[in-house]
């Protein structure tokens, strides 16, 4: 399954009253995918199933988002945000995503749910330049570990600066 795919430039959207859902283990291999998931993603369930969901990594995404993201997640909380995604034909697709844990009765953490809509267009288009300047502060490092640390403190050294939080800044796009 280790294939390396190459964007097309192609796009495709969900429709109006379509929702992916996945949910993952704590190490983030999918362990649910509903159908609509399974389409977009352009995988066979049998290949999503126990694959890291990075797997629909899409390289215009900045990695710092992501580390956020799992950031956020495993201190238990919820999280909102514009992801462009990699299908495995080579297209993409945008998605206004929430990410969430689930607990056990315990309160511990046991995997995480993410449900993901078709965004307005608006956003995304403001959201692109963001990531472009992530990316390009990522790439500045010949360490990717490194570049991703430098565009993870870019990014929360603009949302202090800017005194809001990533949900606040995403929702107000």
């Amino acid at each position: 399954m280790a294939r390396a795919i190459r964007p097309t430039g192609v796009e495709h959207m969900l429709g109006d009253e379509e929702l992916i859902v996945s949910k993952t283990d704590l190490k983030g291999r999918i362990t649910y995918a509903n159908d609509v998931f399974i389409r977009m993603a352009g995988y066979p369930a049998r290949e999503l199933i126990g694959a890291p969901h990075s797997l629909i990594r899409h390289p215009d995404m900045p990695r710092c988002v992501f580390k956020l993201l799992w950031d956020t997640i495993a201190a238990g909380q919820e999280i909102f945000a514009y992801v462009v995604n990699l299908a495995a034909d080579g297209s993409h697709y945008w998605v206004f995503a929430h990410v969430s844990p689930t607990f056990d009765g315990h309160g511990n953490i046991t995997g995480y749910h993410s449900s993901r809509r078709k965004p307005d267009r608006a956003p995304i288009e403001r959201v692109k330049p963001i990531y472009a300047l992530l990316r390009e502060e990522e790439a500045r490092h010949a360490n990717a570990k490194d570049g991703m640390r430098a565009g993870h403190d870019l990014l929360t050294g603009y949302l202090r600066q800017q005194g809001v939080g990533y949900d606040e800044l995403v929702l107000s796009l």
